[in-house]
C-alpha cells in the first residue's frame, strides 16, 4: 500500500553519510571555528545535490555544530570559555558513571572490545595526529558508552561529544598532551578490566579534567571571551 509516510531510504543514507562527512571536517579542523559553509562549495566538495547538504546543515545545526546567521548563513560554531568549562564539567560527571557502569555490568567480550580500542588509538597515535586519530577516540569513547548499558548517557553523551570536538583537536595538539592521553585511556580501560567501579569512574574524570585545563588554557590564550 502506498502512503505519504514512505521513507526513502537511499536518500537518508546520503544525508547521514554527508553529516558524517561534515561532522568529520569539522573535528578534524578542515573547517575551522566561524568560518562561512556555502552551500554551492560543499555540494562540489562533497559531489552531492543541494537538498543533501541543506539537511545535513540543519542537523549540525541542532547539534551546535553550526550556527546560521542572517544574511551570512551556516558558519561552524564557536565555544566561549565558560561553554567549554561548564560542557567538559558535565562530560566528566557522565563519563565517570559511563565508566564505573561499564566495570561493574560490562560483559566480557565489551571488555576485549574496549582493550582492543585502547591498541588502535596507541598506534594511531604514532602515527601523528589525523582523521585516524580521532577516529579512534571516537570508538573508545563507543565502547565506553556501550559498555554503561544506558541509552541516556549515550544520547546524552553524543551531543557533549559532537559540540567538544571543536576543541579536541585543539587539545591532542598542545605538546605533550597526546602522550598523557594515551596513558589515561589506558588506566580507564584496566580499572574496567579489573572490574574497579569506583577507580574507572576516577580515572574517567581525571582524564576529562586534564583534557579541559589544556582546552581551558587554549581558549585563555586565544579567545578575548575569558573570565
Amino acid at each position: 500500500m502506498q502512503t505519504d509516510l514512505q521513507i526513502a531510504k537511499q536518500s537518508a543514507t546520503l544525508r547521514v553519510k554527508v553529516e558524517e562527512t561534515l561532522r568529520q571536517a569539522i573535528a578534524s579542523g578542515r573547517f575551522k571555528p566561524g568560518q562561512r559553509l556555502v552551500e554551492r562549495e560543499l555540494c562540489e566538495m562533497l559531489g552531492v545535490g543541494r537538498t543533501s547538504v541543506r539537511e545535513a546543515l540543519r542537523q549540525l545545526e541542532a547539534e551546535g555544530i553550526i550556527t546560521s546567521y542572517p544574511h551570512k548563513g551556516p558558519v561552524v560554531s564557536t565555544i566561549t570559555y565558560e561553554e567549554a568549562a561548564q560542557l567538559y564539567t558535565v562530560r566528566a560527571l557522565l563519563e565517570g558513571f559511563a565508566g564505573q557502569q561499564f566495570a561493574e555490568h560490562g560483559t566480557a567480550a565489551e571488555i576485549a572490545t574496549l582493550q582492543a580500542a585502547v591498541v588502535e588509538f596507541e598506534a594511531a597515535a604514532a602515527s601523528g595526529v589525523g582523521a585516524r586519530l580521532i577516529k579512534a577516540k571516537n570508538v573508545f569513547y563507543d565502547c565506553l558508552m556501550d559498555g554503561s548499558k544506558n541509552a541516556f548517557v549515550r544520547q546524552m553523551l553524543t551531543s557533549l561529544h559532537n559540540r567538544i570536538n571543536l576543541l579536541r583537536m585543539t587539545s591532542m595538539t598542545q605538546p605533550g598532551r597526546l602522550a598523557h592521553s594515551i596513558e589515561e585511556i589506558k588506566e580507564i580501560a584496566d580499572a574496567i578490566k579489573n572490574r574497579n567501579g569506583p577507580l574507572a569512574a576516577a580515572a574517567c574524570k581525571f582524564h576529562i579534567d586534564q583534557a579541559a585545563k589544556v582546552a581551558l588554557e587554549y581558549l585563555r590564550k586565544n579567545t578575548s571571551d575569558t573570565p
